[in-house]
């Protein structure tokens, strides 16, 4: 029977899980129904884990080097500046959070790295070929093509957005709902008189809460830019004037607009797949979950449902498989609820609605309790991030966990003088011979918890397996 696993779908969440398998020889087509590749921010936050991940995908250079940090946001109140905020606070890295702060790149930009990647392991998108029908058995999936051909693939992931057909031809329920309430004009555009260090937020003094923001798009010449709607605003013009005239009432011209290069009215759509697989197919991303963009959580989520399936569908064993959806709809879920949050701060008019905490950092998730993560005690435990820290090998040479954790292993973790099957790492103080590896600076034990000697097993995307304590 063919190996091949099917992506439908070739945005972060497709491309993610298609690198995580070819890089596991995996033969792996992605198939997209566009014509041409999507051009535009759209997802434009990366979040400090997905940089953890792109870091082990072999990318992270190129988004650093693409993108940029976070800048401040002057805020415009009648034409004047009165202050500036920052949606992050400045947060240094530690040895076990190299990136502790979100990143900006378009998504567009986002994806032709990922694109390039992908092409590394000799898998291309193929455009123009959209998913028309599939039929599933014991063995695989049969699925049907818009240019005629019928493939025969072990696995069919449905990463195909929010109108997905995989979801709807598995008649999987999409709860959540639609909130007319509240939309919102969006955008990618140049903007003439706008300082590219800072973003911009424009509003008039009686109502500084409602208005319009720009956001410099690192590496390109545009502004991403956001306006909520309110009920007076009925059928709204996403043409440049129009945008260019919403500007202008508010700042009473100055700076001029060009280039539009998309935009379109939003509406918060929330909802949660009710199953994320129906035997052999599976669902990721944007059709297994959307969120209102607040908190910059959708893109994130799904580039980690990606890096969640993909070891595992090359694996194939069951129990693996079964995991996906209990892990991933659960993480799903508690981010569906962060991002609701934040998005009723927005409709609250709350002063702090543009503020990001730890919450939406994503270095938090947790398979706790999960059918892969059994019961542990202390602050680490089976389903927890495994943690980065700094480590020094016999040749005297510095060597981070996260570069042993790369690539599509999983890793031994053995602390202590006693014999380890895997990495063996020795305490502050000691000589590193042969592969060993030594602690100088204490970080990986107090990491790891492992001052009376432990074995941590850490699974290929960079969560805890299991840990055993040595018997006393």
């Amino acid at each position: 029977m063919d190996t091949t696993v099917l992506i439908a779908g070739a945005g972060p969440t497709g491309l993610t899980l298609g690198i995580e398998l070819a890089r596991r020889d995996v033969a792996v087509r992605i198939i997209d129904k566009a014509e041409t590749f999507f051009v535009g921010s759209r997802g434009d936050g990366l979040q400090p884990r997905t940089l953890e991940v792109f870091e082990d995908l072999g990318v992270l250079d190129a988004v650093l080097a693409q993108g940029a940090a976070p800048v401040p946001m002057k805020i415009h109140l009648g034409g004047e500046v009165v202050g500036e905020r920052m949606m992050f606070d400045p947060v240094e890295p530690t040895p076990a959070k190299p990136y502790p702060t979100g990143w900006f790149l378009g998504q567009s930009q986002t994806e032709g790295i990922l694109r390039d990647r992908l092409a590394e392991f000799g898998v291309r998108v193929e455009l123009a070929t959209a998913l028309t029908g599939f039929e599933q058995d014991a063995d695989g999936v049969t699925a049907t093509l818009s240019t005629g051909e019928t493939v025969r693939a072990a696995y069919l992931v449905g990463a195909d957005g929010g109108k997905s057909l995989v979801r709807k031809a598995l008649g999987i329920a999409f709860e959540g709902s639609t909130d007319e309430s509240i939309r919102m004009l969006l955008g990618d555009v140049r903007a003439e008189g706008l300082d590219r260090g800072y973003g911009h937020w424009f509003a008039t003094p009686e109502n500084p809460m409602s208005g319009m923001m720009f956001s410099p798009l690192p590496g390109t010449p545009h502004f991403q830019f956001g306006a909520p709607l309110g009920d007076g605003d009925v059928d709204v013009e996403t043409a440049l004037p129009a945008v260019q005239a919403r500007l202008d009432a508010l700042t009473g011209g100055g700076v001029v607009l060009s280039d539009l290069a998309w935009s379109t009215v939003w509406r918060p759509n929330i909802r949660l797949a009710e199953r994320f697989r129906d035997g052999r197919v599976f669902l990721a991303g944007d059709a297994a979950h959307v969120h209102p963009p607040t908190g910059g959580q959708g893109l994130n989520t799904g580039v980690q449902d990606g890096y969640n399936l993909g070891w595992k569908l090359a694996d194939g064993s069951p129990e693996l498989l079964d995991s996906y959806e209990v892990e991933r709809r659960t993480v799903a879920a508690r981010v569906l609820g962060v991002s609701t949050g934040l998005l009723q701060k927005y409709k609250d008019g709350d002063e702090d609605a543009h503020k990001r905490g730890e919450d939406t950092q994503q270095l938090d998730i947790t398979y706790r309790g999960g059918p892969l993560s059994p019961a542990g005690t202390g602050a680490l435990q089976p389903g927890d991030r495994a943690p980065d820290a700094p480590l020094t090998d016999a040749n005297g040479k510095r060597v981070r966990l996260f570069e042993l954790f790369r690539g599509p292993h999983a890793t031994e973790l053995s602390f202590g003088d006693g014999p380890g099957s895997g990495l063996r790492i020795l305490p502050q103080g000691s000589v590193a011979t042969g592969a060993d590896l030594v602690d100088d600076d204490g970080h990986a034990y107090a990491a790891y918890e492992a001052e009376g000697g432990r074995t941590v097993l850490v699974r290929p995307d960079g969560y805890v397996w299991s840990v055993s304590v040595p018997v006393s």
